[in-house]
């Protein structure tokens, strides 16, 4: 498969449940797991791994539940993390990590549990490190209730309210955007983002397991407290550094981001 002059290679795995993970590759140098958040596949990953692909082989992903990948109930955050492993041992046996949002979670625990990983990039883990943000008490159950109820644009509003933080007015006038029916598909997925966060509060504990070079990167267009959750990560994992971008509400452009991740992953 082709896309925007980057050819990758499709294939699936399969994890330690059995289950099915579909990913892609591209790219050539040493291995790099690109982990999505929510609201992602592989397609909303893939503009950064092209961009990496001229230093690092690509390896983009499905996550559970999604696109491709099949999904083994019930939910558990390690049956994630035995996808990661997975993807790891089939990019070669070793792989720098890049996660976001709740995929950083994911790659950040992944890597303290010891797994094989070169090096590790964390974007704004969406931590409660300040009085504002993190996940709600019961959030995770509220949105399996409502997707169970066939109400898969109030999960997608309350996940945008609740989780992110983004305006209930501005997620009024996101209802008619293209994007809309997209991320009410994968509405069933954002009950195991929430699981992914749990209560929100910072595993200063689990940080502190990683022993790997480790980035952590927010953006200056994020809200504060996806900043403070960023510094505050950093903060908690042994020599970790922590790079502030220009770029939008809890993104960067790839041709900003992919220069900021070889610098600091290759040195």
């Amino acid at each position: 498969m082709t896309s925007n002059g980057t050819t990758w290679t499709v294939g699936r795995v399969r994890s330690a449940d059995g289950t099915a993970i579909a990913y892609e590759s591209a790219g050539e140098g040493p291995p790099i797991v690109l982990v999505g958040g929510a609201f992602n596949d592989r397609s909303t990953t893939r503009p950064l791994g092209a961009a990496l692909a001229s230093d690092f082989t690509v390896y983009g992903y499905d996550r559970r539940g999604r696109g491709g990948s099949e999904d083994t109930g019930p939910y558990a955050v390690q049956r994630e993390i035995e996808d990661v492993a997975a993807l790891i041992e089939r990019a070669g046996g070793t792989a720098y990590l890049y996660g976001l949002s709740s995929g950083a979670i994911l790659a950040a625990y992944a890597t303290g549990e010891g797994l094989p990983v070169t090096g590790l990039a964390l974007f704004e883990p969406p931590f409660q490190a300040g009085p504002h943000g993190g996940s709600k008490p019961g959030l995770s159950d509220r949105l399996t209730e409502l997707v169970s109820a066939g109400r898969r644009r109030d999960a997608v509003e309350l996940f945008l309210t609740d989780a992110v933080g983004v305006p209930a007015e501005a997620v009024a006038g996101m209802r008619g955007a293209p994007e809309w029916s997209w991320m009410e598909g994968l509405a069933h997925t954002l009950a195991y983002d929430t699981t992914v966060t749990g209560d929100g509060a910072l595993p200063a504990g689990r940080l502190a397991a990683i022993t790997v070079p480790t980035v952590v990167l927010d953006s200056t267009g994020s809200p504060e407290w996806l900043r403070d959750a960023a510094a505050a990560t950093a903060g908690a994992i042994p020599g970790a550094t922590h790079l502030s971008l220009a770029g939008g509400f809890h993104e960067v452009p790839p041709e900003a981001l992919a220069p900021a991740l070889r610098d600091a992953l290759l040195g």
